[in-house]
């Protein structure tokens, strides 16, 4: 492919051979080689220029950046993310204009949403293809990335692979990340959803401040055709005022769209009443919590703004199974075992919330917080994991390069009542499942599906489920594994 075609609607800074061809697209200068063309994503001038010259000397024809190197083979541009993720749209031929893209961001529920949109839309006969935290998924394959959102040119490939195979619509989650390092840069998504904004990432965003704007700077027409948003969430109503693009609203607390009367639930899942713009359907789906009944309502708002049947997609909603590891209920003995990805204050409240309200007995609580992450939730989930649990146990997530103990701490500084560390994950689920009687409650919080656990630089193999499978029966494993895929 010729620079000029790959540089197609970039600008470009500086005089520099558009003529040469190229092979491939590099963001790694290790992964260099002869004819590629490599673009420098580094922060910092010097790793650029350290980089920069390792592709060269790799065979790179030309490197990209945005600092000015002084380098023969230098195309100069104003945002290298921006840059990388536009070349890699032009190199693989713009596939996502050829599919039709809902991209969920929010700081909890974008993976269920996602997996609800999808199932619904393959309801309507629709080849779906999906992107998110349980990996990209398409025409019988299922790839893992490292990241919710992936790169650029894991995600163009990804889209092209989708569009060579017939896919008609992609549901993708949007991390906050790849908004603010510019990801999706070119991608015209059909809808936007937002399903709420509270702490998380802190650790890169700094504030809220930032961390909220950068969600919502998603929400223009420059990314989105239409938007469908929460009307609980304070930073959607703000949102919801103000946007430029169609946009519905969905909530339970506020004034909506859509909106949900005469929710019960348990734990098999819910029954309520939809009203989806003045129309009302009757509506069951397997999954448990009002937080799940308003993803259920952020899901039906988008397939309603597809122009869907959705009297057939509410149809659908009764043999959609919960997503592996999203408050998965498991019954041993006459008590409950809950496995839930909640690793946020608000995530972790809200499914302690639920718990607490189908808890006959007593509530339990194993969690723990991940490392070289935002660190001033681990309080705040401690004084929620203690205000609505009667015994909570803190143990390991992903520690990464932390202290194991340091993190603990840091959760035992919001607590004021009685509790127990036990920082070997394994032990801690046993130990609280023992201690437990019928009709007890045991939430294991933080991991859901995950298959493994970050240690220092090495993923340890370990899941929740697994762990839980050591205590129960076989008969019992091979049922849930039947219902959660786990």
């Amino acid at each position: 492919m010729k620079v000029s075609k790959l540089f197609n609607g970039i600008k470009i800074l500086n005089k520099c051979d558009l003529d040469l061809d190229i092979k491939e697209v590099k963001k790694n200068s290790k992964n260099v080689k002869q004819g590629d063309i490599f673009f420098d994503l580094s922060s910092s001038y010097e790793c650029g220029l350290k980089n920069c010259q390792e592709a060269l000397s790799n065979g790179a024809v030309m490197v990209v950046s945005e600092n000015r190197l002084p380098l023969k083979n230098l195309c100069l541009v104003q945002d290298s993310h921006s840059a990388f993720s536009s070349a890699c749209e032009n190199y693989y031929d713009e596939p996502s204009t050829k599919m039709k893209i809902i991209g969920i961001t929010g700081t909890n529920g974008k993976t269920t949403c996602a997996h609800l949109i999808s199932e619904m839309l393959k309801g309507q006969g629709k080849n779906v293809g999906t992107i998110g935290t349980m990996g990209v998924k398409f025409a019988g394959q299922d790839i893992d990335y490292s990241m919710t959102t992936p790169d650029a040119d894991d995600l163009q490939r990804s889209f092209y692979e989708m569009q060579k195979s017939g896919v008609e619509y992609v549901v993708m989650e949007v991390s906050a990340h790849a908004i603010a390092q510019r990801r999706v840069e070119g991608v015209k998504f059909e809808v936007g959803v937002l399903t709420n904004i509270t702490q998380d990432h802190l650790d890169y965003f700094g504030t809220m401040e930032n961390y909220r704007d950068c969600k919502l700077s998603f929400f223009t027409d420059e990314y989105i055709k239409s938007a469908v948003v929460s009307s609980d969430d304070e930073s959607g109503r703000e949102l919801l005022k103000n946007i430029k693009v169609p946009a519905l609203s969905f909530g339970l607390q506020n004034p909506a769209d859509v909106f949900a009367v005469k929710i019960k639930g348990g734990l098999d899942g819910a029954e309520f009443y939809g009203n989806i713009l003045d129309d009302v359907y009757k509506v069951k789906t397997n999954l448990v919590g009002d937080y799940n009944v308003s993803n259920v309502l952020a899901s039906l708002s988008v397939m309603a703004t597809l122009g869907f049947d959705v009297g057939k997609a509410v149809e659908s909603l009764k043999t959609i199974k919960p997503v592996a590891g999203r408050f998965n209920v498991i019954k041993y003995k006459g008590k409950y075992i809950v496995i839930d990805f909640a690793h946020t204050p608000d995530g972790l409240e809200n499914v302690l919330k639920t718990a607490k309200k189908i808890c006959k007995g007593k509530l339990y609580c194993v969690f723990g917080c991940g490392g070289n992450r935002d660190s001033g939730k681990r309080p705040k989930m401690g004084a929620i994991a203690e205000k609505y649990s009667d015994y909570v146990c803190v143990t390991n997530d992903n520690p990464r390069f932390e202290n194991p103990v340091k993190i603990a701490s840091d959760i035992e500084k919001g607590m004021k009542k009685p509790h127990f560390v036990e920082l070997d994950r394994q032990t801690a689920i046993e130990k609280m499942i023992s201690l437990s009687k019928k009709d007890d409650v045991i939430l294991i919080a933080g991991k859901g599906g995950e298959k493994y656990q970050i240690v220092g630089d090495k993923k340890l193999d370990y899941n929740d489920f697994d762990a839980v499978y050591k205590i129960i029966k076989n008969d019992v494993k091979k049922e849930i594994k039947e219902k959660y895929g786990n």
